[in-house]
């Protein structure tokens, strides 16, 4: 059974930083890339942060030097480090398998939501 549990999301004011958890079942952790997506309301959810197997790393242009994603294969947990947040980072952040042309599941987390606001 496919598990996707995303935690670290709060309230952060402008310039602050935060950290997101996702822990993966194995089975789809140790063979995919995996990726971080969000969503804001009333937009389509996208992918912002990708990691593969080996650890090669890719963003979309708004997090580029503010983002980081990093995996830990022995937990099968991908996190997600955000500094710099601004208030359109808000938004329900999920992961899931994504990047270089990896379809995403079908089967999503709760999310977590980021806040970003003064």
């Amino acid at each position: 059974q496919v598990q996707l549990v995303e935690s670290g999301g709060g309230l952060v004011q402008p310039g602050g930083s935060l950290r997101l958890s996702c822990a993966a079942s194995g089975s789809i952790f140790s063979r995919n890339p995996m990726g971080w997506y969000r969503q804001a309301p009333g937009k389509q959810r996208e992918l912002v942060a990708a990691i593969s197997s080996g650890a090669i790393t890719a963003y979309t242009d708004s997090v580029k030097g503010r983002f980081t994603i990093s995996r830990d294969n022995a937990k099968n947990t991908v996190y997600l480090r955000m500094n710099s947040l601004k208030p359109e980072d808000t938004a329900v952040y999920y992961c899931n398998v994504g990047g270089w042309g990896t379809r995403a599941l079908d089967a999503w987390g709760q999310g977590t939501l980021v806040t970003v606001s003064s």
